[in-house]
């Protein structure tokens, strides 16, 4: 069960999807519009944030680019399929999924489980699941990774820079943990996404391009000298560890 905050201003999407959460056993709160959704976010965070990008008084976009100032909360954003600009903008601003106008329900939910999952949020199948199929595995993914500078912690989604924390959304701290897993060794486009995301989610270069683009820039706020992650044109990424 997770705690989802719902930001739409049409009512019967606002009804459907809430009945479809709720149904999945989570709690929904829903606002209509963003300014509304906004402050409830700030004040009350919950696991995750559904956001519909045109609103009232404030779009989605707007919402999401003032709650990364200080949150990395897992957002889903909603866009209409003729909206390509809003994917590329809403992931250029820290979102971890879209859905496209009209979705099914079946779908979104899907959708809320992978990212929940990909959070570290148990969702409501977790006990289900049976044990992990290797516990080696499980412990190596959990373990705190250090690379010079770079201190991540799994387990409590910490990310620190010589000593100094940068706050990270799921999908980039993901993105880094596998970089810095194997610093040195070129990790492609198609690597990152399988290490972001689920197998249902299908995303293009420029998503990972845009999230590797917003990483680097946390890291030159804390350092304008960071240069750790290196792009080979063509091929992918790689850590390089000073």
């Amino acid at each position: 069960m997770a705690k989802i905050t719902l930001v739409d201003d049409d009512e019967n999407i606002v009804t459907s999807v809430s009945l479809a959460l709720e149904s999945h056993g989570h709690v929904v709160k829903a606002y209509f519009d963003g300014a509304a959704g906004l402050a409830a976010l700030e004040n009350e965070p919950p696991d995750l944030a559904i956001l519909d990008v045109k609103m009232p008084r404030m779009d989605g976009m707007e919402v999401l680019r003032r709650l990364r100032r200080t949150s990395d909360l897992p957002v889903i954003i909603l866009t209409s399929k003729d909206e390509e600009i809003d994917e590329i903008l809403g992931f250029n601003l820290g979102a971890d999924d879209y859905m496209h106008k009209p979705f099914s329900q079946r779908l979104l939910i899907e959708r809320v489980k992978a990212v929940l999952r990909r959070a570290g949020i148990e969702g409501e199948d977790a006990s289900a699941a049976g044990p992990p199929s290797s516990a080696a595995a499980a412990a190596e993914a959990a373990r705190a990774i250090r690379r010079g500078k770079l201190t991540l912690d799994p387990a409590r989604h910490d990310c620190l820079w010589d000593g100094k924390p940068v706050k990270l959304t799921v999908t980039e701290f993901l993105l880094l943990q596998s970089l810095a897993q194997r610093p040195g060794f070129v990790k492609s486009r198609d690597n990152l996404m399988d290490a972001a995301y689920d197998d249902q989610v299908y995303v293009d270069d420029r998503t990972i391009d845009s999230h590797i683009k917003r990483m680097r820039k946390k890291f030159r706020d804390v350092d304008p000298e960071f240069d750790a992650i290196e792009t080979l044109y063509g091929v992918g990424y790689r850590y390089r560890e000073s």
